[in-house]
This record gives structure tokens, C-alpha cells and sequence, in this order.
């Protein structure tokens, strides 16, 4: 797939972090949504889905998609095993030949976040209220965090975009949680409040119409739904 620069870049940089500061194995998934491929609207649609796990995290998941000519989706989620407080990061671009319709980059907290946390997303605010299009968050996002981001980009990728600004700080958000990750061990009690948190930014997830909708064009609705819970927002 040849797909919009930014999302092409940061895909790189998200594997290449990934790569550098954790220790990655494959995540078992079905061989059959690895790859795939689908029909919307006469347009060709292909799904690539590349998923690792940590002994930190239970999923790391990148899903690169495009539409024919005319969009290109980037899907990222960071899964942190219920035994480690560790907020969730999220991110998703999508893009056209036009621009960036809709970036979003967020660290998702299942607790409060660590005083470490805190100091390090609050010097990171001042970039954060560099994009000049902000957007309004959907109405099932109350799983987002105060230092969510969510813009249209309409510029070209260069060193002084608003492109290169949100690629940094998103990069930056993964970088954090891996650095933050080994002193993130959490007891028994809390880990189950770790996990029904997670559980609920699943549920809220799915609640995604937008995504569920040209799924089921494409794939059909019972593919969609496996989909959707199987490897986008699963539970374990």
C-alpha cells in the first residue's frame, strides 16, 4: 500500500519505537484478518494488521487500511497487561490526497495517572494547543484524557508542520509509557480495577459507529462484529 506521508511515517517511527524500547514477540491472532481484503462501493479495500505482545503488554496493535485512491486510515492501540498501570494509547489518522481529516493521539488512563505522567503530559501542553483545527471529541470519548488531541491537518508533512508537531507528540506519548512501564507492576486487587477499566475503554470503543459502519459495508455485519472483538477492542 502506498499510502498519505504522515501516516506512512508514523506507522515507521511506531514500529521503530516499538522495536527500540520494548521486547516484542508476535500476539496470536486468526491467520485469516492478518491480512485482508474487501469491496466498498466498487472500491478496493485492504486491511494490514501487524500485533506484537511484551511481557508489559498483552497487545501491541497497528492497523493500516486504505479505501481505493481515496483514504487511508491509520489505527494504533497500545494494550497494557491488566498487572501494570498503564494508561492506553491510542492513536488514528485518517487521510486523503486532500489532508488529515482526523488525527487523534491520546494516553488513555485506567487509573489515575502516576505524578511522572502528569509532569511529563503537562510540559508537553503547550504543543499539544499548537494545531490550528482542533475537533470536537465523539460523544461515547469521555474514555479520552484531558491531554487527548484530536485536529485536522490540511498541511503538507515538512520539519514545520502541524503534521510533524503530531507525529512528535505522539511519539513522544509511546516513548512514555515504555519508559514508564517497569515500575508500573501493580498488586492483585489492582490489577482487576486495571482490567475492568480496560474492559470499559473496549466497550466505549466499540460504540464506534463510524468504524462499524463501513466495516459492515465492506465485510459484512457478523465479519465486522468478529472483528471489532477480536482485534480492534478484545478483552482478555
Amino acid at each position: 500500500m502506498q499510502l498519505h506521508p504522515l501516516i506512512q511515517a508514523l506507522a515507521e517511527q511506531i514500529q521503530s519505537t516499538w522495536q527500540t524500547h520494548l521486547q516484542l514477540t508476535p500476539y496470536p491472532m486468526p491467520e485469516d484478518l492478518g491480512y485482508v481484503e474487501g469491496k466498498l462501493e466498487g472500491e478496493r479495500v485492504q486491511i494490514q494488521n501487524f500485533c506484537y505482545q511484551t511481557p508489559e503488554f498483552r497487545k501491541l496493535h497497528l492497523e493500516l487500511a486504505q479505501v481505493g485512491n481515496n483514504l487511508d486510515i491509520l489505527h494504533c492501540v497500545m494494550f497494557p497487561r491488566s498487572n501494570y498501570n498503564l494508561p492506553i494509547f491510542g492513536a488514528d489518522l485518517v487521510g486523503s490526497r486532500h489532508g488529515i481529516s482526523a488525527a487523534i493521539a491520546d494516553l488513555s488512563p485506567m487509573l489515575p495517572f502516576s505524578p511522572d505522567f502528569e509532569q511529563a503530559l503537562t510540559q508537553w501542553q503547550p504543543l499539544r494547543h499548537s494545531f490550528s483545527q482542533p475537533r470536537e471529541l465523539p460523544t461515547w470519548g469521555n474514555i479520552f484524557s484531558p491531554y487527548c488531541v484530536f485536529v485536522r491537518l490540511d498541511q503538507p508533512l515538512d520539519q514545520s508542520s502541524e503534521g510533524d508537531r503530531f507525529l512528535k507528540l505522539a511519539i513522544k506519548y509511546i516513548q512514555l509509557t515504555c519508559n514508564q512501564a517497569p515500575q508500573a507492576l501493580v498488586d492483585t486487587s489492582t490489577a482487576q480495577q486495571v482490567f475492568s477499566a480496560q474492559r470499559h475503554y473496549c466497550e466505549q470503543q466499540r460504540r464506534n459507529d463510524k468504524t462499524r459502519r463501513i466495516l459492515e459495508k465492506a465485510f459484512g455485519s457478523e465479519w465486522a462484529e468478529r472483528y471489532m472483538t477480536t482485534i480492534l477492542f478484545d478483552v482478555l
